[in-house]
């Protein structure tokens, strides 16, 4: 049984939902929303697999279409009009150029997440490069010099951009015929969810994220950008699949019952072994390289098992005609990636050095006049955020799977009352007024604990722009099959210690990868000289 907040002042939250708007403590007032019309809106159009190759050049729209969710259709943001965009398949090593293109009603940028590309490129507004604003257009050249599975999305309101559907994926098909299996098919998925009320998408507000709290948990579950996923393969055939997990804020323990998992990769390319898995945990913005071969016909369900249940997300119907493999016995073999350890080992002697840096992922609850402001006029103060104290626990596992059991108090949170930090140890600065400076080749091992004992614990994935690391070990645990990672789940209550290569030069950033976190201040700026 997993401990679970105790909220103090419910009677207050319940009657601010009657009320009305949101107001900060700053006079700010969260009631303006996106607009949420489909009148002329074309219907969002099937994902496409695009091939480029060295020195080619692609034109990227973000824009907005209809897209039916269950029983309605509703107001959604699409690259190139689909929900996903485009896969962009390109090989290790390749520069492309993409021209972007915003057509939607906000500010946007372009990060390219996972990628080591030029900082100019890197997508981050008033770092590296000025919002492109709508109806503006920007250049990007990428360069891509690891195999691997990544993907691009805005790096502005991020919380509103990525969940109305601006994600999609880049596949970096490897220079070297062994670095993967041999395998029959690939298949690239995302993870999703989107959190609908009375038949329309929740409500985003145009001067800041809501739910900031705990993350906006969606309560319908999406693969590829639709409710009723269906893969259908033969029986017999050897599948690789591309995972991403671009949910705001939700966790997936995936598992296809029936089906053996053989986890090969990760964020950045392949770990050092392959391993048999039930389940595999992806975290917002994490990847997961996983292959699979279907024996027997039938129906084979894609699910979220979670300490509190199974959720069904998508299926996988296998045919009764067969296909006849000539990977059968490659799939059925678990071997050493001897090309992924000969990449990491030029790093092990820096494993047991002392650590660099330190930070602590806490926040504050902001009190004061902050709340709610109710057509009466009165205010009601959530508990927790002036009004009251709120009381939590370390969660089962370190992990929060969803806001089933406060979902008022984080529907009332936004980024005037929630404000999270990244606490760098050693000066006590927090967030951005975090100057930390560093030379290209540096080897730099990071401690980031998740303070359990902040007024909400829960878990974190911290995500480092333009760099990859290696998880040395968690909570003084050795990790003895590593993969290279751009972001690392770090649970409630716990601590691990990564190995970060710098090897990118320029200003770069890091930071929560729940998206509402973003908004609520969860990033700081490191440089590479």
């Amino acid at each position: 049984m997993k401990n679970k907040p105790l909220l103090i002042g419910i009677l207050a939250i319940t009657v601010a939902i009657v009320g009305g708007i949101f107001v900060s403590n700053n006079g700010t007032v969260f009631g303006q929303t996106f607009s949420t019309s489909i009148k002329g809106l074309p219907s969002a159009e099937k994902t496409q697999v695009i091939e480029l190759k060295d020195g080619d050049t692609f034109d990227l729209t973000a824009g907005f279409v209809k897209k039916k969710i269950g029983n309605t259709e509703v107001r959604m943001l699409a690259y190139n009009g689909s929900i996903p965009g485009p896969t962009l398949k390109i090989p290790q090593g390749a520069t492309v150029t993409v021209n972007f293109k915003n057509d939607t009603d906000v500010a946007n940028t372009i990060h390219s997440h996972g990628v080591r590309m030029a900082n100019a490129f890197d997508g981050v507004p008033d770092v590296t490069q000025k919002a492109v604003q709508p109806g503006e257009s920007f250049t990007y050249m990428l360069t891509f010099p690891d195999a691997g599975v990544y993907w691009y999305h805005p790096h502005m309101r991020d919380d509103y951009a990525i969940e109305l559907g601006l994600y999609g994926n880049f596949v970096v098909t490897p220079e070297s015929q062994t670095y993967w299996n041999t395998v029959d098919r690939e298949v690239v998925v995302f993870l999703d969810d989107i959190l609908i009320e009375n038949g329309k998408i929740a409500p985003f507000y145009k001067d800041g994220s809501d739910r900031a709290l705990m993350g906006r948990f969606g309560n319908v579950m999406l693969v590829n950008g639709e409710t009723d996923y269906t893969l259908s393969v033969k029986k017999g055939e050897v599948i690789r699949f591309y995972f991403t997990n671009s949910a705001s804020v939700r966790p997936f323990n995936l598992a296809i019952k029936g089906a053996k998992l053989k986890l090969v990769g990760g964020d950045n390319g392949a770990y050092e072994r392959e391993e048999w898995k039930d389940t595999v945990l992806i975290t917002p913005s994490e990847r997961a390289v996983i292959e699979t071969r279907f024996d027997v016909p039938g129906e084979y369900d894609i699910q979220n098992k979670t300490p509190d249940g199974t959720t069904r997300l998508g299926r996988i119907i296998v045919s009764d005609e067969s296909l006849v493999s000539a990977n059968v016995n490659v799939f059925q073999t678990l071997r050493d990636n001897i090309e992924a350890i000969k990449i990491i080992d030029p790093f092990r002697p820096f494993f047991a050095k002392e650590t660099d840096k330190r930070i602590k992922l806490s926040l504050d609850m902001m009190g004061g006049n902050t709340g709610m402001v109710g057509n009466n006029g009165t205010h009601g103060m959530p508990s927790g955020m002036g009004g009251g104290q709120m009381m939590g626990g370390i969660p089962e596992g370190g992990i929060e799977w969803d806001d089933s059991d406060n979902a008022g108090m984080n529907a009332m949170s936004n980024t005037d009352m929630v404000k999270w930090k990244i606490i760098d140890q050693d000066s006590g600065n927090t967030n951005m007024d975090i100057s930390w400076k560093f030379k290209v080749g540096d080897k730099v091992k990071i401690r980031i604990t998740n303070d359990g004992n902040s007024a909400h614990p829960m878990q974190h994935p911290i995500h480092f722009h333009g760099q990859r690391f290696l998880v040395l070990n968690k909570n003084g645990v050795p990790q003895t099959n590593l993969v290279w990672k751009d972001t690392v789940n770090v649970p409630a209550g716990e601590y691990l210690d990564v190995l970060i290569d710098m090897s990118n030069p320029g200003t770069w950033v890091a930071h929560c990868h729940i998206l509402e976190h973003i908004e609520a201040g969860m990033v700081f700026p490191f440089t590479v000289e």
